[in-house]
């Protein structure tokens, strides 16, 4: 462990207000990605206060929906693992 605290695997709030919080990350090589690999590039636009993983695609939650926007915009088509990020 590096000491760092892990962020929740909740991401389906149902809280409205927390939608818009929320990115999908679609068409990504979850045999490859995980979990701490979308932390890690996802991070750099605020707060994660939740990320979970499945099977093709994966959901951040962020603290507030000023950051999600920022990620959608920051990461849109991004490469990862030999496939372009969808949304």
């Amino acid at each position: 462990m590096t000491g760092k605290t892990q962020t929740s695997n909740v991401t389906n709030k149902n809280d409205p207000k927390s939608i818009n919080s929320r990115v999908f990350i679609g068409n990504l090589n979850t045999a490859i990605v995980k979990k701490v690999d979308i932390e890690a590039i996802f991070s750099k636009y605020g707060k994660i206060v939740g990320c979970s993983v499945h099977k093709g695609y994966a959901f951040v939650q962020y603290m507030s929906e000023r950051h999600a926007r920022a990620a959608v915009a920051g990461e849109n088509a991004r490469v990862i693992a030999g496939q372009p990020l969808g949304g």
